[in-house]
Protein backbone atom coordinates (compact mmCIF):
# COMPACT_ATOMS: atom_id res chain seq x y z
CA UNK A 1 0.00 0.00 0.00
CA UNK A 2 2.58 2.42 0.34
CA UNK A 3 4.30 1.88 -2.80
CA UNK A 4 1.17 1.85 -4.61
CA UNK A 5 1.03 5.90 -2.41
CA UNK A 6 4.67 6.65 -3.14
CA UNK A 7 4.28 5.64 -6.92
CA UNK A 8 0.56 7.65 -7.05
CA UNK A 9 1.94 10.40 -5.39
CA UNK A 10 5.03 10.80 -8.07
CA UNK A 11 2.53 10.64 -11.04
CA UNK A 12 0.37 12.95 -9.36
CA UNK A 13 3.14 15.39 -8.97
CA UNK A 14 4.95 14.85 -11.90
CA UNK A 15 2.64 17.26 -15.04
CA UNK A 16 4.68 14.86 -17.74
CA UNK A 17 2.79 12.41 -16.91
CA UNK A 18 -0.56 14.33 -16.47
CA UNK A 19 0.20 15.74 -20.01
CA UNK A 20 -0.34 12.32 -21.99
CA UNK A 21 -3.18 11.29 -20.48
CA UNK A 22 -5.00 14.31 -21.82
CA UNK A 23 -3.16 14.78 -25.40
CA UNK A 24 -5.79 12.28 -26.68
CA UNK A 25 -8.27 13.93 -26.33
CA UNK A 26 -6.64 17.19 -28.33
CA UNK A 27 -5.78 14.63 -30.88
CA UNK A 28 -8.53 14.59 -33.77
CA UNK A 29 -8.39 17.89 -34.14
CA UNK A 30 -4.65 18.04 -34.67
CA UNK A 31 -4.74 14.84 -36.79
CA UNK A 32 -5.76 17.32 -40.14
CA UNK A 33 -2.62 19.34 -39.55
CA UNK A 34 0.89 18.57 -41.03
CA UNK A 35 2.72 16.93 -39.33
CA UNK A 36 5.16 19.92 -39.01
CA UNK A 37 2.57 21.25 -37.31
CA UNK A 38 2.19 18.67 -34.89
CA UNK A 39 5.62 18.86 -33.61
CA UNK A 40 5.20 23.01 -32.79
CA UNK A 41 1.72 22.89 -31.74
CA UNK A 42 1.74 21.56 -28.09
CA UNK A 43 -1.03 22.31 -25.84
CA UNK A 44 0.10 23.79 -22.48
CA UNK A 45 0.52 20.84 -19.93
CA UNK A 46 -2.48 21.53 -17.03
CA UNK A 47 -1.70 22.48 -13.74
CA UNK A 48 -1.28 19.53 -11.58
CA UNK A 49 -4.20 19.00 -9.41
CA UNK A 50 -4.05 20.65 -5.73
CA UNK A 51 -5.89 17.72 -4.05
CA UNK A 52 -3.94 14.38 -3.99
CA UNK A 53 -5.81 12.22 -2.37
CA UNK A 54 -8.09 12.43 -5.38
CA UNK A 55 -5.43 12.44 -7.95
CA UNK A 56 -3.91 9.21 -6.03
CA UNK A 57 -6.93 7.26 -6.54
CA UNK A 58 -8.41 7.97 -9.61
CA UNK A 59 -5.08 8.16 -11.88
CA UNK A 60 -4.01 4.40 -11.80
CA UNK A 61 -7.49 3.51 -12.62
CA UNK A 62 -8.47 6.07 -15.25
CA UNK A 63 -5.08 6.05 -16.87
CA UNK A 64 -5.45 4.90 -20.42
CA UNK A 65 -2.61 5.97 -22.37
CA UNK A 66 0.27 4.54 -20.61
CA UNK A 67 -1.75 1.35 -20.52
CA UNK A 68 -1.77 1.38 -24.45
CA UNK A 69 1.57 2.27 -24.96
CA UNK A 70 2.79 -0.56 -22.30
CA UNK A 71 0.12 -3.06 -23.59
CA UNK A 72 0.75 -2.43 -27.11
CA UNK A 73 4.37 -3.62 -26.48
CA UNK A 74 3.37 -5.89 -23.86
CA UNK A 75 0.77 -7.77 -26.49
CA UNK A 76 3.22 -7.42 -28.93
CA UNK A 77 5.57 -9.24 -25.92
CA UNK A 78 3.03 -11.56 -25.47
CA UNK A 79 2.21 -12.43 -29.30
CA UNK A 80 6.28 -13.29 -29.82
CA UNK A 81 6.05 -15.41 -26.41
CA UNK A 82 3.07 -17.02 -27.60
CA UNK A 83 5.25 -17.49 -31.38
CA UNK A 84 7.87 -18.66 -29.20
CA UNK A 85 5.77 -21.11 -26.79
CA UNK A 86 3.89 -22.56 -30.25
CA UNK A 87 7.78 -23.22 -32.01
CA UNK A 88 8.83 -24.47 -29.05
CA UNK A 89 5.71 -26.74 -28.66
CA UNK A 90 6.28 -27.51 -32.51
CA UNK A 91 10.16 -28.70 -32.50
CA UNK A 92 8.90 -30.22 -28.73
CA UNK A 93 6.15 -32.51 -30.44
CA UNK A 94 9.00 -32.76 -33.28
CA UNK A 95 11.20 -33.73 -30.82
CA UNK A 96 8.91 -36.34 -29.54
CA UNK A 97 7.35 -37.68 -32.76
CA UNK A 98 11.24 -38.70 -34.10
CA UNK A 99 11.70 -40.35 -30.79
CA UNK A 100 8.91 -42.04 -30.98
CA UNK A 101 9.65 -43.20 -34.52
CA UNK A 102 13.23 -44.44 -33.22
CA UNK A 103 11.76 -46.11 -30.32
CA UNK A 104 9.31 -47.91 -32.85
CA UNK A 105 12.10 -48.68 -35.82
CA UNK A 106 14.45 -50.01 -33.16
CA UNK A 107 11.82 -52.26 -31.64
CA UNK A 108 10.80 -53.27 -35.17
CA UNK A 109 14.42 -54.09 -35.57
CA UNK A 110 14.95 -55.45 -32.63
CA UNK A 111 11.64 -57.99 -33.59
CA UNK A 112 12.24 -58.54 -37.04
CA UNK A 113 16.25 -59.80 -35.05
CA UNK A 114 14.49 -61.78 -32.72
CA UNK A 115 12.50 -63.33 -36.03
CA UNK A 116 15.44 -64.01 -37.62
CA UNK A 117 17.75 -65.63 -34.89
CA UNK A 118 14.62 -67.59 -34.30
CA UNK A 119 14.39 -69.13 -37.89
CA UNK A 120 17.96 -69.79 -37.70
CA UNK A 121 17.29 -71.66 -34.72
CA UNK A 122 14.60 -73.74 -35.79
CA UNK A 123 16.40 -73.89 -38.86
CA UNK A 124 19.22 -75.11 -37.18
CA UNK A 125 17.31 -77.58 -35.09
CA UNK A 126 15.48 -79.02 -38.47
CA UNK A 127 18.34 -79.97 -39.70
CA UNK A 128 19.65 -81.98 -36.75
CA UNK A 129 16.53 -83.88 -36.99
CA UNK A 130 16.89 -84.43 -40.54
CA UNK A 131 20.61 -85.87 -39.86
CA UNK A 132 18.54 -87.50 -36.98
CA UNK A 133 16.24 -89.18 -39.22
CA UNK A 134 18.77 -90.30 -41.46
CA UNK A 135 21.20 -91.67 -39.39
CA UNK A 136 17.82 -93.57 -38.23
CA UNK A 137 16.91 -93.76 -42.19
CA UNK A 138 20.55 -95.57 -42.36
CA UNK A 139 20.21 -98.01 -39.54
CA UNK A 140 16.65 -98.89 -40.12
CA UNK A 141 17.62 -99.74 -43.42
CA UNK A 142 20.93 -101.74 -41.81
CA UNK A 143 18.96 -103.45 -39.08
CA UNK A 144 16.60 -104.31 -41.85
CA UNK A 145 19.48 -105.62 -44.02
CA UNK A 146 20.34 -108.29 -41.18
CA UNK A 147 17.29 -109.36 -40.25
CA UNK A 148 16.52 -110.03 -43.91
CA UNK A 149 20.03 -111.80 -44.12
CA UNK A 150 18.93 -113.38 -40.49
CA UNK A 151 15.81 -114.69 -41.91
CA UNK A 152 17.28 -116.01 -45.27
CA UNK A 153 20.08 -117.77 -43.11
CA UNK A 154 17.05 -119.39 -40.97
CA UNK A 155 15.68 -120.34 -43.95
CA UNK A 156 18.48 -121.84 -45.53
CA UNK A 157 18.83 -123.92 -42.53
CA UNK A 158 15.20 -125.05 -42.11
CA UNK A 159 16.06 -126.23 -45.88
CA UNK A 160 18.97 -127.72 -45.15
CA UNK A 161 16.87 -129.32 -42.22
CA UNK A 162 13.71 -130.47 -44.26
CA UNK A 163 16.35 -131.70 -46.68
CA UNK A 164 17.87 -133.99 -44.21
CA UNK A 165 15.00 -135.24 -42.38
CA UNK A 166 13.90 -136.49 -46.06
CA UNK A 167 16.54 -137.57 -46.61
CA UNK A 168 16.85 -140.02 -42.98
CA UNK A 169 12.75 -140.59 -43.92
CA UNK A 170 13.84 -141.64 -47.19
CA UNK A 171 16.49 -144.28 -46.20
CA UNK A 172 14.40 -145.80 -43.40
CA UNK A 173 11.94 -146.10 -45.71
CA UNK A 174 14.58 -147.74 -48.21
CA UNK A 175 15.87 -150.00 -44.93
CA UNK A 176 12.35 -150.87 -44.10
CA UNK A 177 11.99 -152.19 -47.58
CA UNK A 178 14.95 -154.29 -47.72
CA UNK A 179 14.16 -155.71 -44.28
CA UNK A 180 10.67 -156.41 -45.36
CA UNK A 181 12.16 -158.24 -48.77
CA UNK A 182 14.54 -160.06 -46.78
CA UNK A 183 12.17 -161.42 -44.00
CA UNK A 184 9.90 -162.23 -46.88
CA UNK A 185 12.43 -164.19 -48.70
CA UNK A 186 13.49 -165.66 -45.63
CA UNK A 187 9.58 -165.88 -44.21
CA UNK A 188 10.97 -164.86 -40.75
CA UNK A 189 8.54 -162.46 -39.07
CA UNK A 190 10.13 -159.58 -37.77
CA UNK A 191 10.39 -158.89 -34.33
CA UNK A 192 8.78 -155.81 -33.04
CA UNK A 193 11.50 -152.63 -32.01
CA UNK A 194 8.79 -151.32 -29.23
CA UNK A 195 8.85 -152.92 -25.99
CA UNK A 196 4.83 -152.91 -25.87
CA UNK A 197 4.27 -156.47 -26.88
Amino acid sequence: MAEEQKTTKVDVESPAVLAPAKEPTHAPVEASKDVAEEKVVHNPPPPPVESKALAVVEKPIEEPTPKKSSSGSFDRDVKLADLEKEKKTSFIKAWEESEKSKAENKAQKKVSDVLAWENSQKAAIEAQLRKVEEKLEKKKAEYGEKMKNKVAAIHKQAEEKRAMVEAKRGEELLKAEEMAAKHRATGIVPKATCGCF
